[in-house]
């Protein structure tokens, strides 16, 4: 039943509204966004990281220039609250240390001047020198030592340091989680990889199984047609009748040959009236329902003035899917699905198609995987309907298609939106 108006009217006088759809971000955008994502946060990690061993080096360096302070001022006082703060200022620094005198040679004995240093007491006295050398000198190559000096402001000890082990650790720590998650993204990539090839296998192994099914429609009515013609010979009404169906049946199969060319290849758009492709579609299926013991009708509210930038065969078939999905999903006595296109709907240069029934619904799970490749809920089939007109409506026809709402029992509503031709 067909209704071609301006718009359609829903509950008390109130008229179909358009939602605005954005369009998604295409995969490559996607990938240069979270490129940029990862290496913000990697550089807000080291930022941040090296910020806080920053500070501990300054409250370590602080802390030798205290203890040099406090040695200075007891060689030129020699009072009992020196000795207190060194007695107690020293069990606080916990890093390296090593107090020579002004040539630079470490003070003996060296375990009492050297705070946080191992030095192996089964060794000999040079073999325990030379370690401390050799410290020494990498304490040398890392900052400058302090002095201490007396009251004529000559120095007669100095002191050697290194950072301790946490600095150590947190200067390294940003690098390895770098690493760490570097890895983790590459075992994901390539988890993702062997998933997407996997997948885009049983899609090529699903669009052939489709392209035979939908083939075997039209030569399965042709033949039938054939033994009609044979069984009327003479009847020129018969013969008739019988040849302008087949010629919709050759027009069928040449629409799913062109449909299957096109898929992987970049689609040439026109414009076209867009309440003409859906009417085709309607209508191609109002004559199979009888057929197939289905009491459905196709209710369409369409503004036949509004025009897009659409292949017709790829277009076409996302409808088909719908319309069959819809049909399939019916279990009442009175079949209904509507088709709203209307110029109420038209909102940023975008056009709301909107397709319902009054199947069985949908479950909210379901409805997450409904237009994943593969997926399908019924027992025949191979779930690439609804994938397929996916990445017609998106990646062909720059649009958006969405399950709008699905109640169990009540039935679905799937909404297309896509760009209309201005003149």
């Amino acid at each position: 039943m067909a209704k071609n108006i301006d718009y359609i009217e829903v509950g008390s006088g109130s008229r179909v509204k358009a939602k605005w759809w954005k369009r998604s971000l295409t995969k490559w955008q996607i990938k240069v966004y979270l490129t940029l994502g990862g290496l913000v946060i990697v550089a807000a990690v080291l930022l941040y990281t090296q910020s806080i061993v920053s500070q501990l080096i300054e409250r370590e360096h602080k802390s030798v220039q205290f203890y040099a302070d406090i040695l200075s001022n007891f060689s030129k006082t020699n009072n009992i609250e020196s000795l207190f703060l060194i007695e107690n200022i020293t069990p606080t620094i916990n890093f390296p240390c090593i107090l020579t005198d002004e040539t630079n040679k470490p003070l003996e004995p060296y375990s009492q001047f050297s705070l946080n240093v191992h030095i192996d007491s089964t060794l000999t006295e040079d073999a325990q020198k030379s370690e401390l050398l050799s410290l020494l000198h990498q304490m040398q190559s890392t900052y400058p030592p302090i002095d201490v000096r007396d009251t004529d402001g000559k120095i007669i000890s100095r002191i050697y340091y290194m950072n301790s082990s946490l600095v150590t650790r947190l200067r390294v720590l940003p690098y390895v989680e770098i690493i760490i998650v570097g890895v983790f993204i590459a075992i994901g990539y390539l988890a993702f990889s062997y998933l997407k090839r996997n997948e885009e296998s049983n899609i090529w192994v699903g669009m052939a199984k489709e392209a035979a099914h939908q083939l075997g429609t039209p030569l399965s009515s042709m033949l039938a047609w054939m033994e009609l013609l044979k069984l009327n010979r003479g009847e020129v009404i018969a013969f008739e009748e019988t040849i302008g169906e087949m010629e919709h049946d050759i027009d069928r199969l040449q629409s799913i040959a062109n449909r299957f060319s096109l898929i992987g290849s970049q689609p040439k758009l026109r414009t076209e009236s867009v309440s003409a492709v859906i009417e085709q579609v309607c209508q191609y299926f109002e004559r199979r329902f009888p057929h197939l013991g289905k009491n459905i009708v196709i209710y369409r509210y369409l503004d036949n003035g509004i025009q897009a930038n659409i292949n017709k065969e790829l277009f076409g078939w996302v409808f088909e899917n719908l319309i069959k999905n819809a049909a399939e999903a019916i279990e009442v006595k009175d079949g209904q699905i509507r088709i709203t296109m209307t110029s109420d709907s038209i909102v940023n240069n975008q056009i709301q198609i909107i397709v319902s029934d009054n199947g069985k619904g949908m479950s909210s799970k379901t409805r997450k995987q409904i237009f994943n490749p593969g997926f399908t809920t019924k027992k025949r089939g191979w779930g690439l309907g609804l994938s397929l007109s996916k990445r017609i409506i998106e990646d062909y026809h720059k649009g958006k298609i969405v399950v709008k709402a699905s109640v169990i029992g009540e039935g679905t509503t799937f909404v297309i939106t896509i760009p209309i031709h201005s003149a």
